[in-house]
């Protein structure tokens, strides 16, 4: 009967062992991450920086992406399946609106909803670059770099309606002394100046076929502005092309590797560089904070933004490209 007893404490207590096991594994803190695509270098270095973080931090991190930017569903599917799986916090940057009534449904179980890079409404809070900013610098770098000069300028977006866009393209033309809407508006901004806008979606090839149609347009042109360095990358080479390259000045956003090296050859002249990796850190820090105190983050926070270029100009703050090349994301 001795033996019989201690085999049953035995397994008894081997049973515990085994509830004990998924218990603990229930009781860690679930993060989910969902971004645009799972390919843009932005989005994964901030796949990498939600990563570190989630590590030190012992939390578990779950991740999704759409298939494209503007891929609305994937990301929907991702919120709830991440919602069932016990994330308590989710970090998104939104490809649009289709996505709002699902964050509201998760925000009603109790999720912490934090937008990263990407406004959207609902939000508890956003962790992102000041986007208006960031066009405001390269505003400015144009303008001194000018000398002056007339302006004939070609507005190489994003797509209608993204908050993104519509910030950094009117934060450029109010930092090049342009009449511009201000950080809440959507709208773009307008002027004489601006002789050719197209769309882009970010997309190198969609911005070469832009520059192409803007240059059809106005042969003149001596400054173009990109929504990013993939889209300035693609206007260099239909300038290229035309024989004009070295007669037009390309400004972008982003500060991605690949971008920072475009700087440094002299196909853009300068960027504002963003840092997603922070966002994501900061967004993870964020979420293993209400887990444990059960405070929401709130407001927006402003993760940084510098002004990288090939040469500086007088009266406009800048580093160089060694500098932007310490700090970029992606392939160096």
């Amino acid at each position: 009967m001795k033996h019989l007893n201690l085999s049953l404490a035995a397994a008894t207590l081997a049973c515990m062992t085994l509830m004990a096991g998924p218990a603990q594994a229930e009781d860690k803190i679930v993060i989910g991450l969902i971004t645009k695509t799972d390919t843009n270098p932005f989005f994964v270095k901030m796949k990498e920086g939600a990563q570190a973080e989630a590590k030190k931090l012992g939390a578990k991190l779950m991740t999704a992406s759409g298939k494209k930017d503007g891929d609305t569903a994937s990301q929907i599917n991702a919120i709830e399946n991440m919602v069932t799986a016990g994330a308590k916090t989710l970090l998104i940057t939104s490809s649009g609106d289709a996505i709002i009534p699902a964050v509201k449904k998760a925000q009603a179980k109790g999720v912490q909803v934090i937008a990263l890079d990407s406004p959207f409404e609902g939000a508890d809070a956003l962790f992102a670059t000041n986007n208006y900013q960031a066009g405001v610098l390269i505003g400015q770098y144009a303008k001194a770099s000018l000398g002056g000069k007339p302006a004939k300028i070609a507005m190489l977006d994003l797509f209608p309606g993204h908050p993104v866009g519509a910030q950094r393209h009117n934060g450029f033309m109010s930092g090049f002394g342009l009449k511009a809407f201000d950080a809440k508006s959507n709208e773009l901004s307008s002027t004489p100046e601006t002789v050719c806008a197209a769309d882009t979606d970010g997309n190198q090839a969609k911005g070469q076929t832009a520059m192409e149609n803007c240059l059809q347009k106005d042969a003149a042109i001596n400054v173009v502005y990109t929504i990013n360095e993939p889209a300035a990358a693609g206007a260099y080479n239909a300038l290229k092309k035309a024989g004009k390259e070295k007669g037009v000045l390309i400004v972008s956003v982003d500060g991605g590797c690949a971008g920072i090296a475009d700087v440094g050859k002299g196909v853009i002249a300068a960027t504002s560089q963003q840092y997603p990796l922070k966002m994501a850190s900061m967004g993870v820090a964020a979420g293993v904070d209400y887990a444990k105190g059960g405070k929401k983050a709130s407001g927006y926070v402003d993760t940084g933004v510098t002004l990288i270029a090939g040469k500086a100009v007088a009266g406009v703050d800048s580093k160089d490209v060694k500098t932007g090349t310490d700090l970029c994301w992606g392939k160096k």
